[in-house]
Order: C-alpha cells, then sequence, then structure tokens
C-alpha cells in the first residue's frame, strides 16, 4: 500500500489522488500537484546570489541570454513566472514570454 503525503494546508492525512495529476485533500479542498509533492532526492536549487529556489518560484534573468537555434535574446532583466525545478543538464523548466517553453541554469537567474 502506497502513503500519501498529508496535506500541505491542513496536515489531514485523508489525502487522495485525483486521477488528473493531482492530490486533493476532502477536509480543506486544497489540490497540489502530484510531481511537487515528490521529494527530489535532498537536492537544493540555489539562484545566482545563493537564494534557494523551489517550484513555483518567480525568477528574473540576471544575464542576457541568447538561445540555441533562436533569432532572439532573453534580455537582462526578463521575469519568469512559475518555475519548475528538475534534475538534468539545465536545472529549471519554463515558459518566457515571446520564446515558449525554455530550460535556463540557476547561474543566470535571481529569485524575484
Amino acid at each position: 500500500m502506497s502513503t500519501l503525503p498529508p496535506c500541505p494546508a491542513c496536515q489531514s492525512v485523508y489525502t487522495y489522488e485525483d486521477g488528473s495529476g493531482q492530490y486533493a485533500c476532502p477536509e480543506c479542498a486544497h489540490e497540489w500537484p502530484v510531481q511537487a509533492a515528490a521529494p527530489q532526492a535532498g537536492r537544493v536549487w540555489r539562484d545566482a546570489s545563493g537564494t534557494i529556489l523551489q517550484d513555483g518560484d518567480t525568477v528574473t534573468v540576471i544575464k542576457d541570454l541568447k538561445p540555441k537555434g533562436s533569432g532572439g535574446v532573453i534580455k537582462q532583466g526578463t521575469k519568469v513566472k512559475n518555475i519548475r525545478l528538475v534534475d538534468a543538464d539545465h536545472d529549471i523548466d519554463c515558459k518566457i514570454d515571446g520564446f515558449g517553453a525554455m530550460s535556463l541554469k540557476t547561474e543566470f537567474v535571481r529569485k524575484a
């Protein structure tokens, strides 16, 4: 039998997976993604200034970046909302307005 995480909002142990990739709490109606609840093997992601990053944070690009295969440049100061941290060659998966889905390294961002 698998053990489900307690609700992060009310700490209820009666959580369930609703079948659409979300956990749900029947007591407070809080919902959160299954991916975010899984522990990430003790890895801690830090931005360029050493601040700890978490899924869903907003970050600011601190250097002009030229994406491979693209004619544009992501300018310094561009805000990136709702990041997702991944354990791959790049640390952040995100969507940037005007560019679409991107992967960034934490050394080029600062928590906003």
